[in-house]
């Protein structure tokens, strides 16, 4: 064991060269030090095992607690000879590869990819590996085989895989462009591509009852529904200051025959705001206008609309009053796709909660506005992220 402490001082003396700093020197001359005292005490008391030579080596301060000396990395650094040159940088990685990613310049998008087609096998093998050949690696995927319609649904997030190079300069239109004549062609697919960072330009609509309003301007300016709305449209003037405070230009759109205000030139207006603001989705949060069949059309597939399931049940006004009045159990409501066909839209998300005999109208109007608010949100929300997929009088939620 002497031989090994005389080892340790020759292996730190042989780097105490006048090459060095003086705060170099005079550490090593601490660690010189440091070893002879440690040889004395071995001498004195013999030394007991590794982990006291170690002990032993260790500068303490005033009060007695160790001072790291980073021995053991000296130990690996000196075992070469020292030059006095500065010691050579590796070079650094590019920030993109450090990362993962491919340059920003040129990496392919993380996207969303949707689909719908007859059902057949492969299809998702398929799919997957054409996404790979183009440098695009799978986050998550959800699929579903209609067993009545014979069609497949799929939905799925992709990226660029770490240190793929294959999709180089891709883009999502070209990606459609691919896709189509790849894949959709051949196996009658119906399919939309998008960056999973785009947020659907939603027109929002409303009347006199703001609840529903409310909540989604609440959920979009907290960060957590990932939509953007540039314009509300009312045929009330009620919500003008809401938008305001959220800094949203709000559109007074009312229809009145006494001043020559006619549904078809309000529902003209609102078809050249929407293709002048480049909108992706119409939600319609409690706004008590029907659409003409022709604004379904034209907007077919992109119009949300929130009631209270209590439909055909209880039609027209004070649908919880008449509710009360026949002693219902369950309340709810109903977020659909519009169609020409009121308030018969494929259903994209439901729900209820029990009440009692001992709950008021006005319990059960406040009761419902809360169910109304949720599901019109989630519905939004599954909008927004690509997951409603249309299946004849149904959806496919993905």
């Amino acid at each position: 064991m002497a031989l090994c402490l005389r080892s340790l001082a020759i292996r730190v003396a042989s780097h105490s060269r006048p090459s060095h700093s003086i705060r170099s020197a005079a550490r090593h001359s601490q660690i010189l030090n440091d070893c002879s005292s440690a040889r004395l005490g071995t001498q004195r008391r013999g030394l007991r095992s590794i982990a006291d030579l170690e002990d032993l080596t260790k500068t303490k301060d005033t009060q007695g607690k160790p001072i790291k000396t980073h021995i053991e990395e000296q130990d690996v650094i000196m075992s070469a000879p020292i030059s006095s040159a500065p010691p050579a940088v590796p070079d650094q990685p590019d920030a993109s590869a450090s990362s993962g990613a491919l340059p920003a310049a040129s990496a392919p998008p993380s996207i969303i990819l949707t689909l719908s087609c007859p059902d057949g096998q492969g299809i998702v093998h398929n799919v997957s590996g054409w996404l790979a050949s183009r440098g695009l690696n799978i986050r998550d995927s959800a699929q579903y085989g209609d067993p009545v319609t014979s069609t497949f649904f799929m939905r799925v997030h992709a990226e660029a895989f770490k240190g793929a190079n294959k999709g180089a300069g891709l883009t999502v239109d070209r990606l459609k462009e691919e896709f189509q004549r790849d894949m959709a062609s051949e196996l009658g697919m119906q399919f939309e591509v998008r960056e999973d960072t785009y947020k659907p330009r939603t027109l929002i609509m409303v009347s006199k009852i703001g609840h529903c309003l409310n909540d989604l301007l609440f959920r979009v300016s907290s960060g957590t529904l990932p939509i953007a709305v540039p314009l509300i449209i009312s045929n009330h003037n009620d919500y003008a200051p809401l938008a305001k405070a959220h800094n949203i230009p709000f559109y007074h759109l009312p229809i009145s025959v006494k001043e020559g205000k006619t549904k078809e030139m309000q529902e003209a207006e609102i078809l050249r705001l929407a293709e002048e603001y480049k909108i992706d989705l119409v939600v319609l949060a409690r706004y008590m206008q029907i659409l003409s069949p022709k604004l379904c059309d034209i907007m077919s597939g992109r119009i949300i609309n929130i009631h209270h399931s209590f439909l055909p049940a209880f039609v027209g006004a004070k649908p919880y009053h008449q509710a009360h009045a026949r002693g219902v159990k369950l309340i709810g409501a109903t977020s659909h796709v519009v169609t020409r066909d009121l308030d018969e839209g494929p259903i994209i998300e439901q729900d209820v909660e029990r009440v009692t005999h001992a709950d008021s109208p006005a319990d059960l109007v406040r009761i419902g506005a809360d169910i109304e608010a949720r599901v019109l949100a989630r519905a939004v929300r599954w909008f927004a992220e690509h997951r409603v997929l249309l299946n004849g009088n149904k959806t496919v939620v993905l």
